[in-house]
């Protein structure tokens, strides 16, 4: 990496952009996102890439269903923090189950990302509502569902006031050797009004995320 004072090493890579167009002299040629050559020095064992191709398997949202049942398999733990109850519409009592419930669900596309191909039942119309139940009945493998959540809502300065804004946190774990939790983490805000879709592809936002430690006097 070209920094103002030189070459750097660079260790790790923090990727954010499809396999397909990661190198464009491996993969997709056409790409302009990526970096020629990356590939190459990745199989060698000189820059790690995080996450690594192919990984975007885990990124299907049906695998959510089946955390707590990996975790008992692989680890002979119970899991420690509870899924948001899944159902997976390719299974017919589940599937029945969404599409009698519809208007209190949010049902999101397996394989999207983003906050796209998404219905938030409470905020959806009855005609968005039936739409999405032909696509189920289509599709039912490209479908989940999960109860609408009550997200935290923050003050958030919306134009020259604060008004409230829900919110997430997206804390990050290193595993090595340890398993390491860093002191802070991703608070991505709802920027429109009512809004439970944090995304920033869908106009969401972000704010500094503080860890206090110790006792606080206010």
């Amino acid at each position: 990496m070209l920094t103002t004072q030189g070459l750097k090493r660079v260790d790790v890579i923090y990727r954010r952009i499809d396999d397909t167009y990661i190198d464009p002299t491996v993969f997709n040629p056409k790409s302009v996102l990526g970096v020629p050559g990356l590939f190459e020095v990745y199989r060698q064992g000189n820059v790690a890439l995080a996450n690594a191709p192919g990984t975007g398997i885990s990124d299907d949202k049906v695998i959510y269903a089946y955390v707590p049942k990996m975790i008992r398999y692989y680890l002979s733990e119970e899991p420690i923090l509870p899924n948001v109850p899944t159902y997976l519409c390719c299974d017919p009592k589940d599937r029945k189950h969404v599409l009698s419930q519809i208007g209190k669900m949010v049902v999101k596309t397996a394989n999207q990302s983003g906050g796209y191909g998404m219905l938030v039942g409470p905020h959806s119309t009855k005609k968005e509502q039936e739409a999405f139940k032909e696509k189920i009945k289509k599709f039912p493998r490209d479908y989940i569902a999960q109860p609408t959540m009550a997200l935290s809502r923050i003050p958030t300065i919306a134009e020259d006031q604060l008004k409230g804004r829900h919110v997430d946190l997206r804390p990050y774990v290193l595993f090595g050797k340890e398993i390491y939790i860093m002191p802070g983490g991703l608070t991505r805000v709802a920027l429109k009004e009512g809004s439970l879709v944090v995304n920033s592809s869908q106009g969401g936002g972000s704010k500094d995320t503080w860890v206090l430690r110790g006792d606080l006097k206010v």
